[in-house]
């Protein structure tokens, strides 16, 4: 792959995460993109065979980046497991409050109800994403239960209940325009690691 092609297709995918993140998968046309990006159709086309191949590639890359960051916060040396995922959490709550509504920064907030019926290979990527961070979560959980930061819990289960709450208190929050449910998250969190 050239590297002209990896940086045109790259410039797709940022650009749409922008307008995307904002609006929404359905309210944004394929004009408003290739306008956005400054691409001929037949440039998009190249690269992805429809609007729903475009989402399903954003998704992707989306998660991509997020595992990235993920992978290099829970991975920070000389922090116990809890540390860790407490500085996860919080960032969480930092980039989910109120001041960034507008420009909703989590695309599984975002997209994850209105595409789940639209696109089912769109929906398949978000189930598989969200199981990969899931994945790490659990990994961290682990590593505090046995450096004795965290208590004695069940890895797998903690991690899917503590992403489930902090899904739902984005998303209120994101109703409310309040930042009291990731607030409310963070208390449940902390209170659920206590050893």
């Amino acid at each position: 792959m050239s590297s002209r092609h990896t940086d045109t297709r790259q410039h797709i995918l940022d650009t749409g995460n922008r307008i995307i993140a904002a609006k929404g998968f359905s309210c944004v046309g394929l004009a408003e993109l290739l306008q956005a990006s400054d691409v001929p159709k037949g440039s998009f086309y190249h690269y992805f065979k429809s609007k729903e191949a475009f989402g399903q590639a954003l998704l992707q890359d989306y998660f991509d980046n997020y595992l990235g960051q993920l992978d290099t916060l829970l991975g920070m040396p000389g922090l116990n497991g809890k540390t860790r995922l407490l500085r996860y959490f919080g960032q969480w709550r930092s980039t989910q409050g109120q001041e960034n509504c507008d420009e909703q920064k989590c695309l599984v907030v975002k997209l994850g109800a209105e595409v789940a019926d639209l696109s089912e290979a769109m929906r398949l990527t978000l189930r598989d994403g969200t199981d990969r961070i899931i994945g790490r979560l659990a990994g961290c959980v682990s590593s505090g239960v046995a450096d004795g930061s965290l208590p004695a819990l069940d890895p797998l289960a903690t991690a899917r209940m503590l992403y489930q709450l902090w899904l739902g208190a984005s998303l209120l929050a994101k109703l409310h325009r309040d930042e009291s449910p990731l607030e409310h998250a963070l208390a449940a969190t902390q209170g659920l690691l206590e050893p």
